[in-house]
């Protein structure tokens, strides 16, 4: 039983990794389209590549602009927030009582 302990914990621990570095993408591709850097630059491709596509289905669901403010990383910020600091924990402690 502590093997299946294990694998859950160490799943959660990964799946916690992957949002927050997902994290500080969104916030990357906020900041770079403020400061409007050039498209052809490849980081800012592979930032657009990983970002736009949620932001997409995101703004398909619900309407988050307001007065020419997208608001959609803020809200993909706070599911993720939720997410890592509400369902990790619970699976992780669900996880431990094997």
């Amino acid at each position: 039983m502590y093997a299946v302990s294990n694998i859950i914990i160490a799943l959660v621990s990964i799946m916690d990794s992957i949002l927050m570095v997902f994290s500080w993408v969104i916030i990357a591709s906020a900041v770079i389209s403020w400061v409007q850097a050039p498209a052809h630059n490849p980081i800012v491709r592979i930032i657009n590549q990983l970002t736009f596509p949620l932001y997409r289905k995101v703004g398909r669901m619900m309407n988050t602009s307001i007065g020419g403010l997208d608001l959609t990383p803020i809200l993909i910020l706070l599911a993720i927030s939720f997410v890592r600091m509400g369902i990790l924990p619970t699976i992780a402690q669900w996880g431990a009582g094997f």
